[in-house]
């Protein structure tokens, strides 16, 4: 079988990409040794985003006497949220399925292996290897948890995110280690639903790569919620032979051991690239990853990778984008390369974190005369009707030049405001300009223009 182009892995940054190919006239396979839609839609992003409203919902009800309704005492449905998270993840993956049939993309399940002279070994369930072969092999294999020596996940009682979603009964003491996205959604979804959650880190601040008054912003408000945090903090040891946990913690004042049922480890992740023939075809790989240039194109001519296997943030927004980007080029096309710089990141705990851009502290170490503006949701009229008054939004300006530089936000659906300031960086928008630009009242997203005024002296709500 011959193809145009060959896409080997069918996550956000595959099945993307396979469908692009096709808009573009390529006759595109995708191969995908588990479910179509890979890691995002079938165990990351979608149902995660289900349980956590799960857990919102049963927090609303918890909180009802605040909005002057009178309910009784409600319980937590562990495996009917679980059920639902499942449910979800099925659906999109049957989306994803007529998506690849409505694209007329020929979907190869199994596992995939590139070849010397443009081809890809696809090993079925049955143990035989059929090859195939096209004029561009696209590779977009993804990541999976990453595990530590002191931290080895047997699945059971130390578990990644895949069985975090699946665990058999909720457990009532958990221990996160590691506090980036995939570690605070989950601490904040078990402790919702009534287990007793500690957050261990091993850098000063929870959620390391935001703004540091984000960072401190999500530890009040976890502490608030009951979650424990413990920065500065490293677990040295895990001792799994009795009925739970004992998790050792070293901390400036000495070790700690805590007991829990489960421990979740929540490190990162590592991209999958072995027993892929990268060796065989002599793809140059550097730290983990593939090495690609602005076209994602590898050494090897013929050859291309996108999406967590190479450099840049593991992202589903920023794999979908690369893909494009890369069968665009493949087709003769003139796109543009991606710019790292300008990537929104979202964070789904609650409250929500969304940012974009440099952070404070990234400005002013680069040397730049920078206008910071800031708008607390507490002033906010909408915040404080929907009872969601937690967090901020803060701008941070080129002082010279106008030039948003970065976004950060923090509290109730942030993540669905973010988008304006990625337009607003892409399009070179002024603060003066962003000012100006009218937004609705009463919404949370009144604070960006706000915090813009507020870098201006203008504020009018402060």
């Amino acid at each position: 079988m011959k193809y145009d182009v060959i896409v080997l892995g069918s996550g956000p940054g595959g099945y993307v990409t396979a469908i692009r190919a096709s808009q573009l006239g390529l006759k595109t396979a995708i191969v995908e040794r588990e479910s179509l839609g890979g890691i995002c839609l079938n165990w990351g992003c979608i149902p995660t985003k289900a349980l956590l409203k799960s857990a919102n919902v049963f927090e609303y009800i918890n909180h009802a006497a605040d909005y002057g309704i009178e309910v009784g005492a409600p319980k937590a449905d562990f495996g009917g949220m679980v059920k639902r998270s499942r449910d979800v993840a099925d659906g999109m993956s049957k989306g994803v399925q007529f998506l690849m049939k409505k694209n007329k993309i020929d979907v190869i399940m199994g596992s995939g292996k590139v070849m010397a002279g443009r081809k890809i070994a696809v090993t079925g369930a049955d143990g035989t290897a059929v090859e195939y072969s096209a004029d561009s092999i696209i590779i977009a294999t993804g990541a999976r948890s990453r595990a530590l020596p002191s931290l080895p996940q047997d699945g059971k009682k130390i578990i990644g995110y895949r069985e975090a979603m699946t665990l058999a009964k909720q457990p009532k003491k958990m221990v996160v280690v590691g506090s980036g996205a995939i570690g605070v959604e989950f601490a904040y979804f078990y402790n919702a639903i009534g287990t007793e959650v500690t957050v261990v880190e091993y850098l000063p601040n929870i959620v390391p790569v935001e703004d540091e008054e984000v960072s401190k912003q999500l530890e009040r408000s976890f502490k608030k919620q009951g979650i424990n945090i413990m920065t500065n903090a490293e677990v040295t040891k895990v001792d799994t032979a009795g009925a739970g946990c004992k998790v050792t913690v070293k901390t400036k004042k000495g070790d700690e051991v805590i007991d829990c049922d489960i421990v979740l480890s929540a490190v990162g992740v590592i991209a999958n690239i072995e027993n892929i023939g990268l060796e065989q075809v002599g793809i140059a790989t550097d730290k983990g990853k593939i090495v690609v240039d602005e076209y994602y194109q590898t050494n090897i001519p013929g050859y291309f990778a996108i999406g967590d296997c190479v450099p840049g943030p593991a992202l589903a927004h920023v794999a979908s984008a690369e893909g494009i980007i890369c069968v665009e080029k493949i087709a003769g096309h003139h796109p543009e390369a991606l710019d790292y710089g300008n990537i929104p990141g979202c964070t789904y705990s609650s409250p929500e974190i969304a940012s974009v851009g440099m952070t404070e502290k990234q400005a002013r170490e680069k040397g730049i005369e920078i206008k910071v503006g800031k708008f607390p949701f507490s002033a906010s009229g909408k915040a404080s009707a929907g009872g969601t008054k937690d967090g901020f939004v803060k701008l941070i300006f080129d002082a010279k030049y106008g030039e948003l530089l970065g976004g950060h936000l923090i509290g109730a659906n942030v993540t669905e405001m973010v988008a304006e300031l990625v337009a607003v960086r892409k399009l070179e928008t002024t603060g003066h300009e962003l000012i100006k630009t009218v937004h609705p009242h009463p919404t949370m997203s009144e604070a960006i223009m706000e915090a813009a005024a507020a870098a201006y002296d203008e504020v009018i709500h402060l």
